[in-house]
């Protein structure tokens, strides 16, 4: 199946939006630096944080530009943030991103627990 240049500008458009949206969502949330509940089954299960243990702060605060602050919650969340934005782009080397990035969270995870 072949694309129309308009296909395809389409197609792009809406993966831009996409991106700009959440980029927007990541800049516009600020979640609580220390949450009464936290949403992570294996801390939970554990006591130890997992490998994605304050991503989602971490992203938030590389969104705004507090780059130090964004290691401090996650170590990995620059990669998380290109591994996130990556699902936008149609590249053929993103699933090597991705097997690059799941093994770089496998070991900080392992790490993170044997550092505790």
């Amino acid at each position: 199946m072949t694309l129309t240049p308009s296909t395809r500008s389409s197609r792009l458009a809406l993966r831009l939006a996409g991106a700009g949206v959440l980029f927007a969502l990541l800049w516009w949330a600020s979640p609580a630096a220390h949450p009464a509940f936290r949403a992570c089954p294996f801390y939970w299960l554990t006591g130890w944080p997992c490998p994605l243990c304050g991503l989602t702060r971490g992203l938030c605060a590389f969104a705004k530009g507090h780059w130090s602050q964004a290691i401090h919650w996650n170590a990995l969340t620059p990669l998380g943030f290109v591994l996130l934005f990556s699902l936008f782009w149609r590249a053929p080397w993103r699933p090597r991103l991705w097997t690059f990035g799941i093994a770089a969270f496998a070991v900080y995870g392992v790490c993170r627990i044997a550092l505790a």
